[in-house]
Formats: structure tokens, C-alpha cells, sequence
């Protein structure tokens, strides 16, 4: 039987894939999330009352309550360790942690963030050897019908890579982004891939997942990525 592995005809993405891998990160967030108070516990007429019915006072009220969220990331500076992602993945974060591929996972902080953008820098604590980064193509060059890879964390189950094509540009009004139009995709973006790269068949990110559309927060082939012109000019900002 003839063995084809190495020397196959057939179309594969599988070498873009093994480009881009090493640099996308799946990202960990531990965040408190503030807890609504009764208005009852806001109003010192009720605490009045209480008192005047010889009843307990509340000992404590809890103001949040411990959260933990995934997303996805990607090495843009390997000297410096800096990971870029979107805001919303890190905010209210208490304690950030970066995995790779390979498992190996460092803590993180943020630099800084461009709220307009949804996009948030971050600089891993210490910086592996032979890491990677990926670089920026213009997203102004794309048009609908490009071919396009997405590579994130969808739901936390690992680092996972789907493909499509560029489905439409300058969408607007989706995902609480600004209205710096869209990207959208029939690549597979689902909840967990926000703030992972979607690539060019160059291996260039053009943009970063940032929403999805979808009954119950599932993919049914419409996701969307900010442009990475417009991702650029943000960083600029922070960085």
C-alpha cells in the first residue's frame, strides 16, 4: 500500500495550521462579579426597623461573587512577551493566566486596553524560549470570498482551528463593537474563541474574533472579526 502522509496531493491547511499554532494562546480569567444588593440593604430605614423589633442585623453582605471565564489570545511581540486579546475576555479580572499549546501556562497582567476597540494587551510574567508571534497583514486587502482560519478556545475545550471564507465587510451594530465596520465569517466562531486571530492564507492575522450570532450563543456560521487596521491603530495607543 502506497503511503501518501508525506507526499499527498490532496489540499491540506495543515502546515498554516502548524504556522499559526504555537502562537495563539487559550486564556484563563478569574474576575468577581458584583452582586446586585436587595434595596432593602441600601436604605438605613430598614436597618431601623430592625433595631426597633429587637430582630438581627445582616452580619455581612457579600458585594460579588467569584467568577471564571476563558478566551483565547495571541502572541504579537515575542521579546516582550505581550499577548493581544479583546477587553471583554479580561475584564474584571483579579487573575489572568496564559496557557500554549504545549501546556506550558504563565500568569499575565494587563498593559493596557481600548475599550471602542475591545482589545486588551497583556504581557506574560515570564517569557518562554522560542516563542513566537504572528504578524498583521491589511485587512483593507481582503474581500468577500477570501479564505480565512480562526484559531481559539471555543467553549474551553482546547485550542481549536476552523475555516471559512470572508462573508461579508463593514458590518456595524453586532457584538458591542464600535462602528468601525466588521469583518464577518462562516469560520466557526464560538464562545471562548473571542480575542483568538483570524488569518489569512498567508498566515497573517487580518482580525480577531470578537462575536458570534447564533440562537443560544452557538455558531451557525456567522461570527465576526474586528480588522486588524483597526486593531493596529489601538495598539499603537497602548503600546
Amino acid at each position: 500500500m502506497e503511503d501518501t502522509s508525506a507526499s499527498s496531493n490532496y489540499p491540506t491547511l495543515a502546515p498554516l495550521a502548524r504556522q499559526v499554532i504555537p502562537a495563539v494562546v487559550s486564556i484563563s480569567v478569574e474576575s468577581r462579579v458584583p452582586r446586585e444588593e436587595h434595596p432593602f440593604l441600601r436604605n438605613p430605614r430598614f436597618y431601623r426597623f430592625l433595631k426597633a423589633f429587637g430582630l438581627p442585623l445582616p452580619k455581612h453582605v457579600s458585594t460579588g461573587r467569584h467568577h471564571r471565564s476563558v478566551g483565547s489570545g495571541f502572541v504579537i511581540d515575542a521579546g516582550r512577551g505581550y499577548v493581544l486579546t479583546n477587553r471583554h475576555v479580561i475584564e474584571n479580572a483579579r487573575a489572568i493566566t496564559v496557557t500554549f499549546k504545549d501546556g506550558r501556562n504563565y500568569r499575565a497582567r494587563l498593559v493596557g486596553s481600548d475599550i471602542q476597540a475591545d482589545i486588551a494587551v497583556l504581557r506574560i510574567s515570564q517569557v518562554p524560549s522560542g516563542l513566537e508571534a504572528l504578524r498583521f497583514g491589511d485587512s483593507n486587502d481582503l474581500e468577500v470570498g477570501d479564505f480565512v482560519l480562526a484559531v481559539g478556545n471555543p467553549f474551553g475545550i482546547g485550542q481549536t482551528v476552523t475555516s471559512g471564507i470572508v462573508s461579508a465587510m463593514g458590518r456595524h451594530g453586532v457584538g458591542g463593537n464600535d462602528s468601525s465596520g466588521l469583518i464577518q465569517t462562516d469560520a466557526s466562531i464560538n464562545p471562548g474563541n473571542s480575542g483568538g486571530p483570524l488569518v489569512d492564507l498567508g498566515g497573517q492575522v487580518v482580525g480577531i474574533s470578537t462575536s458570534l450570532l447564533g440562537p443560544g450563543g452557538g455558531n451557525v456560521g456567522i461570527g465576526f472579526a474586528t480588522p486588524a487596521n483597526r486593531v493596529r491603530v489601538a495598539m499603537d495607543k497602548i503600546l
